[in-house]
């Protein structure tokens, strides 16, 4: 069986569609994943949004609980 590949910038875009249905801006976004304990500036951010930079498992744990969404939502493509 064929293992499926998942791109930095479709979680990107994910969670980029999940912080704007909360209504967050990505400075917002930025602050709260910075008291939750990960360095995430905004401009890291945008670049995460985008997929020009690597997104971390504990990160993407952050994301899940901050933006309040499951994992399916931040993987699907």
């Amino acid at each position: 069986m064929k293992q499926k590949q998942y791109s930095d910038a479709f979680i990107g875009r994910n969670i980029q569609s999940a912080r704007i249905a909360e209504g967050l801006t990505q400075e917002q976004l930025a602050a709260k994943l910075q008291v939750s304990g990960c360095d995430i500036s905004r401009g890291t951010l945008a670049k995460i949004e985008v997929g020009l930079r690597h997104i971390y498992a504990y990160e993407i744990k952050e994301f899940k609980k901050i933006l309040k969404v499951d994992y399916d939502f931040l993987f699907k493509n």
